[in-house]
């Protein structure tokens, strides 16, 4: 092991559950995996639906492991749908995703609207962009990060904000967000900023607007967190991964869509993936609710949407995948017994065990009744 180790007593791994990630998740698990055993582990997350078995899991490799379980939202969460009224001179309309009462039932009302007769797809149209953007101002539910899944298309989104002439700023707030700006950038040589679209980027930020994404340069980056967090920057369009070890808590939420690309195709957004981006959603010790802000689209039917927004989680499932290239770092590393027993070691194995076992006392059972 190495030296740098040696003085490590806790590794905490932070949204755990990527280790579902195809790309990533492999990583999590082999430190779970491999990490020194005298170096204690947190694993954090919201978005877990069956922490036990996880937890069963780690507790195998590891030694003793607690399970805390915590229900409560700091910020109770108002999930809303908004959609555009086209028979009403094209009015935004926001309605409770949830009927009345403790159950996490879908409102009745906006089903029946959706499958009125006279109305169908003629009458109910998604909010344009800029619409919701305004629909957020005049409700009084700025700051908000509005969810995007995809890079271009949130500086796109900035952009157009700027070009439609909508303000969110006052003329104090405008020049004190100029000075952030220049102070973050001011090691960029001009040319640079230039080519990084510098002029129409700082615009935007003066005009309380801006986007976030991995594309941007840490610079930028950091100067949107820090304008967020100072509340002069009240709208920021971000990809998913916003949601990760960032600290920029909103007023409101906002979610265009709930399919994204998922490398292969477009993929509909679990019930953890909802939690995780509306997480954002609430500011402690300031906002007495927070507000997740869910766009119609007439290609998914809101039952299904507020399913999402109901279930809050989903169960953790292993992306752990042998490779050929794994399989030789292995045996160059370690005996091959004991390759074999890390190949078993991984949580997708420790599932399919469980799931064994759960079959055999059923085979057990209709052998003994035959």
């Amino acid at each position: 092991a190495s030296p740098d180790l040696d003085d490590v007593g806790v590794a905490v791994l932070d949204e755990v559950h990527y280790l579902q990630d195809r790309a990533r998740g492999p990583v999590w698990e082999e430190i779970i995996i491999h990490l020194d055993a005298a170096i204690r582990l947190v694993c954090l997350s919201a978005t877990v639906a069956n922490a036990e078995e996880f937890a069963g899991w780690v507790a195998e490799r590891r030694g003793p492991t607690t399970l805390v379980v915590e229900t409560e939202r700091p910020v109770p969460l108002d999930p809303v749908y908004l959609l555009r009224d086209r028979w009403d001179g094209s009015r935004l309309r926001a309605l409770p995703v949830f009927g009345d009462g403790e159950r996490r039932q879908p409102n009745g009302r906006v089903i029946a609207m959706l499958r009125s007769r006279d109305a169908g797809h003629r009458r109910y149209a998604p909010p344009r962009r800029t619409e919701a953007c305004e629909f957020l101002r005049q409700e009084g539910l700025l700051p908000a990060i509005y969810f995007i899944f995809s890079r271009a298309g949130c500086s796109a989104a900035a952009m157009s904000l700027l070009d439609h002439g909508l303000r969110f700023t006052t003329p104090e707030e405008a020049a004190a967000i100029r000075a952030v700006a220049a102070g973050h950038t001011a090691h960029l040589a001009p040319e640079d900023l230039h080519v990084l679209g510098y002029g129409r980027w700082v615009a935007g930020l003066e005009a309380g607007v801006a986007p976030h994404h991995a594309g941007l340069i840490p610079a930028f980056k950091e100067t949107v967190e820090e304008l967020f967090a100072a509340g002069l920057v009240k709208l920021v369009f971000a990809t998913e991964t916003l949601s990760l070890g960032i600290n920029m808590p909103a007023r409101a939420v906002v979610l265009e869509s709930l399919t994204k690309f998922g490398g292969e195709g477009h993929e509909l957004l679990q019930p953890g993936d909802f939690t995780q981006l509306t997480g954002r959603a609430g500011r402690r010790g300031i906002d007495r609710h927070g507000t997740a802000v869910v766009l119609h689209s007439p290609h998914l039917a809101f039952e299904r949407v507020a399913a999402i927004a109901a279930t809050g989680s989903h169960p953790l499932r292993s992306s752990f995948r042998p490779t050929y290239n794994m399989a030789a770092n292995l045996m160059a590393a370690y005996p091959r017994r004991q390759a074999e027993e890390l190949l078993n070691a991984s949580f997708a194995q420790y599932h399919e065990s469980r799931r064994d076992v759960g079959l055999a006392a059923a085979i057990a059972e209709e052998e003994a009744a035959l």
